[in-house]
């Protein structure tokens, strides 16, 4: 009998330099982001046979990630995490799901506030 696993693969707290967010100035003077992204996928072979080509290349999902935090400006960090999300869906085949948080720390609100976080959550269909 065959079993189908769940597992996933957490890169936490990647943290960049970026220009988002609604007000110019946000754009002009960028702010640090976070991200958090949890790579749903069946590892047991990877795990298994000890195969490295049976999983996620961290390397190239932290790239792809990077890239769309600091090559492109966006006004919404919900926009970010969609992106995000849907680029590692489109360029990893062997994931099944993709979950992205992105936290923009000390965000421009009238008051005191460690961070905003947007979270996104997409399957492969």
């Amino acid at each position: 009998m065959t079993q189908h696993a769940h597992s996933c693969v957490r890169l936490v707290n990647m943290v960049f330099y970026a220009h988002h967010g609604v007000l110019k100035e946000e754009h002009t003077v960028g702010a640090k982001y976070e991200v958090d992204a949890e790579l749903t996928f069946d590892f047991t072979d990877a795990a298994k046979n000890d195969d490295i080509t049976k999983t996620v290349d961290y390397g190239s999902v932290y790239k792809k990630i990077r890239e769309a935090l600091t090559l492109k400006k966006y006004f919404l960090i919900e926009a970010v995490a969609c992106e995000i999300a849907h680029d590692l869906l489109c360029d990893f085949p062997i994931l099944e799901r993709v979950s992205i948080r992105v936290r923009k720390r000390n965000p421009p609100v009238d008051g005191i506030c460690d961070y905003a976080e947007a979270d996104y959550s997409t399957t492969r269909l």
